[in-house]
C-alpha cells in the first residue's frame, strides 16, 4: 500500500480535523491542512495562540481539547511528550467520538502511545502515531519526512492527511514503530552533530578555516545533516535558532535509550550523547535551541567556533 495515493473505496473520509499544538512545528503543519482544504480547528495550551493562528491563516479556534475533538473527523496531536498527549485525550472526553482517528504526530514514547492505543480502541477510536522529521523550514513546504506505526486501515484512512504535509511517508510497523523510528534518527542526527563540533574545533586549533571545513567535509565522507544545514547555518553564525529545542533533543534520546534497553541492546555511545546533551541543558539552561549544544564542546575546548579571521591588509 502507498500511503501518497488516494484512500480505497469505502474508506471514511477526513475533512474535519482537530490539530492540538500550534507551536514551530504545529502552525505550518496545520496551515499546510488548511491549504488542502481540510477544515481544521486549532487547539494549543498557549493562551491566544489558536485565535492567532486563525487569523492568520484561517481556520477556526477551539477553547479546549474537547472543543477540537467535538465533530472532527480526525485529531492531531503534536506536543512535547506522551504525557501532554495523554492528558489532551484525555481532557477531550466524550468530544473524542468513536470512529474518530487520532494520528499522533509528536516525538512520543512508543510504550506509551501503544498503551494509549489500547485504551482508545476500546473507545471504538484508531490510533496511528506519525512523527516527523524536516525542521521547521521543511514543515513549511510540506515535505517533511514522516514514520508511522499502525494498523493498515488506519494508515490508508490517514494518507490524504498525512501527504498534506510530508512528501516521504514510511511504514515502520505496528503502532509506536514510528517514534521509535522517529528516536533513532535523532540518536543518529545528534550523534553527527557532536563528533562534528569537535571535529570543527580540533580543525580550527591547528589553523584550518571552519567555513572551509563544512565545505570540504560536504563534498566528502564526513558529510551529514549537520554539515549540510546546521554548522553554516546555525552554529558558525551563532545564531542557534533552528526551531529545535534541545531540551527535546534530551528527551528524543532518552526514548533511543529506554529502547536499547528493551531490546538489550548495548549502546554506550547513545548513552554518552544523551549525556553531553543533558550536560549542555544543565550548563545552559532551559529553552535553548538544539544548536546550542556545540556551546558544551566550545565550553569543553576553551575556544569558539567562528570564520576565520580576516588578515590586514598588507601583512604578507
Amino acid at each position: 500500500m502507498s500511503l501518497a495515493s488516494p484512500p480505497a473505496a469505502g474508506t471514511p473520509l477526513i475533512r474535519r480535523i482537530g490539530f492540538v499544538g500550534i507551536g514551530n512545528m504545529g502552525w505550518p503543519m496545520a496551515s499546510r491542512l488548511l491549504g488542502a482544504g481540510f477544515d481544521v480547528i486549532a487547539c494549543d495550551a498557549a493562551t491566544g495562540r489558536p485565535e492567532q493562528f486563525a487569523q492568520a491563516c484561517g481556520g477556526r479556534a477551539a477553547a479546549s481539547p474537547v472543543e477540537a475533538a467535538r465533530g472532527a473527523d480526525a485529531v492531531v496531536t503534536i506536543l512535547p511528550t506522551s504525557r501532554q498527549v495523554a492528558e489532551v485525550l484525555e481532557a477531550m472526553g466524550e468530544g473524542l467520538a468513536p470512529g474518530t482517528l487520532v494520528i499522533e504526530m509528536s516525538s512520543g514514547s512508543p510504550g506509551a502511545t501503544r498503551r494509549l492505543a489500547g485504551l482508545l480502541s476500546g473507545r471504538g477510536v484508531a490510533m496511528i502515531d506519525a512523527p516527523v522529521s524536516g525542521g521547521v523550514s521543511r514543515a513549511r513546504t510540506g515535505e517533511l519526512s514522516i514514520m508511522v506505526g499502525g494498523e493498515a486501515a488506519a494508515l490508508e484512512r490517514a494518507a490524504p492527511v498525512l501527504s498534506a504535509v510530508g512528501s516521504s511517508i514510511h511504514r515502520c510497523g505496528a503502532v509506536g514503530a514510528g517514534q521509535a523510528m522517529k528516536a533513532l534518527n535523532n540518536l543518529v542526527s545528534a550523534a553527527g552533530f557532536l563528533i562534528g563540533v569537535e571535529a570543527l574545533l580540533i580543525g580550527q586549533r591547528f589553523g584550518l578555516d571552519p567555513s572551509l571545513m563544512v565545505d570540504v567535509l560536504n563534498a566528502s565522507t564526513g558529510m551529514n545533516n549537520s554539515t549540510q544545514k546546521k554548522f553554516k547555518q546555525f552554529v558558525l553564525s551563532r545564531r542557534f535558532d533552528s526551531g529545535f529545542g534541545l531540551d527535546l533533543m534530551v528527551k528524543d534520546l532518552g526514548i533511543a535509550l529506554e529502547i536499547g534497553r528493551e531490546t538489550d541492546t548495548p549502546a554506550p555511545f547513545a548513552a554518552l550523547c544523551r549525556e553531553l546533551s543533558a550536560s549542555a541543558v544543565a550548563l545552559l539552561g532551559p529553552g535553548q535551541d538544539h544548536t546550542a549544544l556545540a556551546r558544551l564542546s566550545e565550553r569543553l575546548a576553551g575556544d569558539e567556533l567562528g570564520p576565520a579571521p580576516v588578515e590586514p591588509a598588507g601583512t604578507r
